[in-house]
């Protein structure tokens, strides 16, 4: 049993974690929300085109997430049991992963964006703004999955201020960029979503080369590089093992995803600038149970290092009811806000009352997101993110998917059909998920101890 003292000092890590990666995800979403406002000011039709784009790019980051998800969790569990070298070796095997996955997907981006878009069935006048953002963005997928990396070492080492200080750089940087380059301001020419995309990408190299230094600055005096050789493929497999089911789900709920965006394209564009709107608001909401799920996730992994189960379940079981009480709060207060922020985005009436009537669905899409989230991030902590990716693959497609192409496409029901698929679909993984969690079956599994 933990002692009150004990029980003080975790909620004040979980605290000091949550509060930098919630800022530092806020600004992290703000690029892409920023982008969609911007464009916003020239077309519906741009804001279509960018959201097509990202849905895949979305997709494309879930090969990342597996070195990412495994390197954070591999990481926070050798801090908890105090091995260095092994620590710096797991480093080495996961930057290793994603320089080749980012190389081999950036070369495809470059030469295969035009048969992408064709294939994706897009509207005509999607094409050519959806190409440009494919082949800029998505050639350079290099320096979103470093990003991404170097993140998730950071905060494992309880560093997460340093992402945050980061992201606000690259924040910035992105804001102007948009604003030159999209509308032409300070000499630059309007390149729409062109400028956008160039915008994107040189804000990530200045975060990726920012995250490089602080991470040889604070935590890793050794060569990163050096320590691939003898490549350690024993922490390459201790990663995969986690990253593989944990990015797993995640992927498949992007695929998903994915398919749900060619059925709504089907719709026509309203009904797709209406999700890609509705996508970049409600994101904030989710914000904080992603925030606490990455926090929750980093303290359980260095408890479970610790030998430390019992404290783990119940750091779970207290940031579940925080995430949920926040998630409940927050979606309530934008569906009231809805008449006043949706305006503020388009002035198409259509998309604007079909916004406001998804805004109140997603009340309850929420509760379900808050529990999923904490629940799968834990269960990748503690060694068994196999369960979420077998209910995830099951219910993702069946309710979510199939839902939506039954009750918004046959039944004609629309993007509102396809919302309450959604939020059923989060409900029932949710409790499947939980109960899981509470049973403590994953107490059993081990990860780092059988070195």
């Amino acid at each position: 049993m933990l002692t009150m003292v004990q029980r003080l000092d975790i909620r004040r890590q979980l605290v000091s974690l949550t509060g930098p990666i919630f800022v530092e995800t806020l600004l992290i979403m703000l690029v892409g929300f920023v982008d969609v406002f911007m464009l916003s000011r020239i077309s519906d039709n741009a804001v279509a085109s960018v959201g097509l784009a990202n849905q895949i790019l979305m997709l494309v980051n879930m090969v990342f997430m597996i070195g990412v998800m495994g390197v954070t969790v591999v990481c926070s569990q050798y801090i908890g049991a105090r091995d260095e070298k092994s620590f710096t070796q797991t480093i080495s095997a996961a930057v290793a992963y994603n320089i080749v996955m980012g190389i081999v997907i950036g070369i495809f981006f470059t030469f295969f964006s035009p048969e992408l878009v064709d294939f994706l069935d897009a509207k005509e006048e999607l094409v050519d703004n959806a190409v440009i953002y494919f082949e800029i963005v998505g050639g350079l997928s290099i320096l979103t999955c470093m990003n991404m990396t170097y993140s998730g070492i950071m905060r494992s080492c309880n560093l997460a201020r340093y992402p945050m200080y980061v992201s606000l750089v690259a924040n910035i940087l992105n804001i102007f960029g948009n604003y030159a380059l999209i509308f032409g301001k300070f000499g630059f020419p309007a390149l729409g979503v062109q400028g956008a995309a160039i915008s994107t990408v040189i804000s990530r190299f200045v975060a990726c080369s920012l995250l490089f230094y602080a991470i040889k600055r604070q935590r890793v005096r050794e060569s990163i590089f050096k320590t691939m050789f003898p490549f350690p493929g024993d922490k390459l497999r201790k990663i995969m093992k986690i990253g593989l089911p944990g990015a797993g789900e995640m992927f498949s709920y992007s695929l998903s995803q994915t398919v749900i965006v060619y059925l709504i394209n089907k719709l026509g564009t309203e009904a797709l600038a209406a999700r890609t709107y509705l996508v970049n608001i409600i994101t904030f909401i989710f914000l904080f149970s992603l925030s606490l799920g990455q926090a929750s996730a980093i303290i359980v992994g260095q408890l479970v290092g610790r030998k430390r189960k019992d404290a783990a379940l119940r750091v779970g079981q207290f940031s579940l009811k925080i995430a949920i009480s926040v998630s409940v709060l927050l979606s309530f207060c934008l569906a009231l806000g809805g008449p006043w922020v949706i305006p503020l985005l388009t002035t198409n009436t259509s998309i604007i009352e079909l916004c406001l009537v998804i805004l109140w669905i997603d009340v309850v899409l929420e509760v379900g997101r808050a529990v999923n989230i904490l629940g799968g991030r834990m269960l990748s902590a503690v060694g068994n993110p196999e369960y979420a990716f077998f209910v995830g693959l099951i219910v993702i497609w069946v309710v979510a998917t199939f839902g939506s192409y039954f009750f918004g496409l046959l039944l004609g029901y629309g993007l509102i059909g396809m919302w309450v698929c959604f939020a059923l679909d989060e409900s029932l993984r949710a409790i499947f998920l939980w109960r899981h969690w509470a049973s403590q079956k994953w107490a059993k599994k081990s990860l780092i101890h059988n070195d």
